[in-house]
């Protein structure tokens, strides 16, 4: 198998630490190649094993110091260079409060959460000692499963490795473009899912403006427990909704009012989806508040206060 043992282990380091720093790169072909290689000299394992641990967590730390010191504002740095963090958020914010720190561990498996994971343990203020050791076992055990994986798989890596050599030109160029049709879907999807969040979102000012003439719309705060817990202030009126529990609230939602949706989340990701499920549900006139909780205390220019 035509590999280099030397710069194999330099590229799962580098990879894997490119991709901890948000770079849209997978990692796990390259720990499967180390894995391959692993069944000729099983010591290679432990030091691929190993490089992937420590650059797991080096890339991990500047987003955990980051999350400790501007908390939800971190994550919209972290969606603008990725592809697919919007929906993770929720998803991370649910598995914490569910689980607390072990749900770090889970973090490496699932696509995204990996990046959003530690700046979300910095918001939530987890220990570092906590952060490293959990972080650091879900690296190990996803790392692990990735050389598993390829060992298992020795002899068909082989053979590919062997037709890389053998056309090497022509899949080299394969590879690359294999690899840019991908990143252009996933930017293509993404950029879809933006503009429909674009659509139909009323401005803080048009909010404002209502709620000051009168016209009492039906604000709905759909924060998660824990962010509503690390930051209480509320738009005036509005009213907290557990996404879990939002058909409870149904029965106090008129279907001709007007409603306002709003969360804290990038992109708001989660005030668009509730929004969504509302108008499934009959209830035409709701809308996501562009820019969230952030863009009212921003735009209105003082907190927001308790309903």
């Amino acid at each position: 198998m035509p590999f280099d043992p030397e710069y194999g282990l330099i590229g799962v380091f580098a990879v894997v630490l490119v991709q901890q720093l948000g770079a849209p790169i997978p990692a796990m072909p390259v720990l499967m190649l180390a894995g391959a290689h692993a069944a000729v000299d099983p010591l290679y394992g432990v030091y691929a094993l190993a490089l992937a641990i420590l650059a797991s967590v080096i890339g991990s730390l500047p987003w955990f110091w980051a999350g400790q010191r501007y908390g939800y504002r971190v994550l919209k740095t972290v969606c603008r260079i990725s592809l697919s963090q919007d929906s993770c958020v929720r998803q991370t914010e649910n598995l914490f409060q569910r689980h607390g720190a072990a749900a770090l561990v889970a973090a490496k498996f699932v696509p995204g959460l990996g990046h959003v994971g530690p700046p979300l343990a910095g918001t939530f203020r987890f220990g570092a000692g906590g952060f490293l050791f959990f972080y650091g076992a879900g690296t190990a055990l996803w790392a692990g499963a990735g050389l598993v994986l390829g060992l298992v798989l020795h002899d068909e890596i082989s053979r590919l490795m062997d037709w890389l050599a053998l056309y090497s030109g022509h899949a080299l160029l394969i590879v690359i473009a294999v690899v840019a049709l991908y990143v252009a879907w996933r930017w293509f999807a993404r950029r879809r899912f933006l503009k429909s969040l674009r659509a139909t979102r009323i401005a803080v000012a048009e909010l404002n403006d209502m709620i000051r003439r009168g016209e009492a719309p039906i604000v709905l705060d759909v924060r998660s427990r824990t962010h509503r817990s690390l930051d209480p202030r509320m738009i005036p009126g509005a009213r907290a909704v557990d996404l879990d529990d939002l058909e409870a609230a149904l029965p106090q939602i008129p279907p001709d009012g007007d409603v306002v949706v709003y969360c804290a989340c990038p992109n708001d990701a989660t005030a668009v989806k509730v929004a969504m499920l509302l108008r499934s549900r009959g209830i035409r006139r709701v809308r996501p508040l562009a820019g969230g909780f952030d863009a009212w205390v921003s735009g209105i220019g003082i907190p927001g206060t308790g309903s």
